[in-house]
């Protein structure tokens, strides 16, 4: 049975840190590609960041670009979202997903998801 589990959210001030984590299980994480997926409250799902099979290969929406880092360690089945710097419009819940092989942003593209993580930025 294929998993995501998404973990890491809550509350944080403006300004302050946060690592999102997603453990993946029921199929073989090195041969997908993963992504990062977040929805404000009544707002469409979006994008935020993705990481190929190869962990060099990330790609970044341009409002976390340069506080926002996607990483992967196949090893533990586990992909992460570092965020710093955040910023009350960061408020959201976060997905994430994963998809064969090939980075994209499009949430059509992505197979499995996760159930969500909330993280909540405010003062």
């Amino acid at each position: 049975q294929v998993r995501l589990v998404e973990s890491g959210g809550g509350l944080v001030q403006p300004g302050g840190s946060l690592r999102l984590s997603c453990v993946a299980s029921g199929f073989t994480l090195e041969d997908y590609a993963m992504g990062w997926f977040r929805q404000a409250p009544g707002k469409e799902r979006e994008f935020v960041a993705a990481i190929g099979e190869i962990p060099r290969d990330t790609d970044y929406e341009d409002s976390v670009k340069g506080r926002f880092t996607i990483s992967r360690d196949n090893a533990k089945n586990t992909v992460y979202l570092q965020m710093n710097s955040l910023k009350p419009e960061d408020t959201a819940v976060y997905y994430c997903a994963a998809r064969p092989r090939e980075i994209g942003r499009q949430q059509w593209q992505y197979n499995y998801w996760g159930q969500g993580t909330e993280v909540t930025v405010s003062s």
